[in-house]
């Protein structure tokens, strides 16, 4: 058996997200099935169109998606149908060494999900003359139903709205967690968030959580500026070059103990950047996606001798089945605003006009409203 979805589909690199009535399979075993109520409209789906991540096309777009279990396959033990859900832009089997050591977010499931297939190498979705699909992260919430492994959805509270629920699948786990795991921040540090969009936002939240005396964001839009110091930032500007007088000022000259990348697309001159804005023992926590070429303009020297930290972040290096819900829990106890991200709303066949907003940046985090 099979059911019927609709979604927003990117053929070609370059292309627009063509809106599909697409073949859903049934779930196989240790798969559920989602009734995808919203999705956020995340950068790393736009890197699909403009091919910063290469990736098999075509492909249903979407990985951060709230919605509601419609049916389980053979084995599933950790939902049942009626469950309220997140989905979880990486998997955690909870089994491999990875996931025995508290690395979720490098837990081996995730190999081979550019393709959008499933481990087993088929694909849940399919046009409908049969030419299978895969899905972005092996999710593609950017349809109204989709089957995804058990280890991919986790359980929230019902009384959570869907398009705030959406938004912890990724973005605000990614920014939250690349101030609070990847760049460790502690009471009265000094921070730099360069970057302040949909993650990068996050991360200024997490930073001020965490007790840093000084959040400094750092991006080119006015806007965004404006929402970072409503949301925890303590300065803005609009370049590293402009924020450092004011870091060294506040740190003895000394740069700041951190700095977290979460730009749209990074190239190793901003990591180098960042890198020269860190003091000894700083530690530069890079969260963007970039080209994948070498290339990043610093000094061994300075490495070595200043025993500076340069580390790449993955879904802010976080345990989705254990932080999903604990930041949703934050956010019902008013400490982490997540209401106050959503700048717009869409329907489906909206999608494009949504990234040339983001493009524009007229958005610090739209959401996508599935119709039922």
């Amino acid at each position: 058996m099979s059911t019927t979805a609709r979604g927003a589909v990117i053929h070609e690199v370059g292309g627009k997200w063509e809106v599909d009535d697409l073949v859903l399979a049934e779930p196989g075993p240790g798969e559920v099935r989602i009734k995808v109520m919203a999705s956020g409209l995340c950068h790393s789906d736009d890197h699909l169109v403009t091919g910063d991540i290469p990736n098999t096309l075509p492909l249903v777009g979407g990985h951060e998606g709230a919605g509601v279990i419609d049916a389980v396959g053979p084995g599933v033990t950790r939902l049942a149908v009626g469950d309220h859900v997140a989905t979880a832009y990486l998997p955690a089997c909870g089994t491999c060494a990875w996931c025995a050591q508290g690395m979720q977010y490098v837990c081996d499931t995730g190999a081979g999900m550019e393709a959008g297939f499933m481990l087993d190498g088929t694909a849940r979705f399919a046009t409908q003359s049969g030419r299978p699909i895969g899905a972005m992260q092996r999710l593609g919430t950017f349809a109204n139903y989709l089957v995804t492994s058990q280890a991919q959805a986790v359980k929230i509270d019902d009384d959570i709205p869907f398009d705030v629920a959406c938004l912890v699948s990724c973005g605000v786990a990614t920014g939250w967690g690349s101030a609070v795991n990847g760049a460790g921040v502690r009471p009265r540090d000094t921070t730099l968030v360069v970057g302040v969009g949909g993650v990068g936002i996050n991360a200024v939240q997490g930073a001020h959580h965490a007790g840093a005396a000084h959040v400094v964001a750092v991006d080119p839009v006015p806007f965004k500026r404006e929402r970072a110091l409503e949301l925890g930032a303590t300065q803005a500007y609009a370049s590293i070059d402009e924020a450092m007088p004011f870091v060294r000022s506040v740190t003895n000259g000394q740069g700041a103990d951190s700095a977290v990348v979460t730009v749209g697309v990074v190239d190793g001159q901003l990591i180098a950047d960042a890198f020269g804005g860190v003091r000894k023992e700083g530690t530069v926590a890079v969260v963007s996606i970039g080209q994948n070429e070498p290339g990043i303009p610093i000094s061994p020297l300075e490495l070595v001798v200043y025993a500076k930290h340069l580390r790449g972040v993955l879904f802010g290096n976080c345990n989705p089945t254990r932080d999903i819900p604990a930041l949703l829990d934050y956010y019902k106890s008013g400490r982490l605003k997540l209401d106050e991200l959503i700048t717009r709303r869409y329907s489906l066949d909206q999608v494009n006009d949504a990234y040339v907003d983001m493009h524009a940046g007229l958005n610090l985090r739209g959401v996508l409203i599935h119709e039922h």
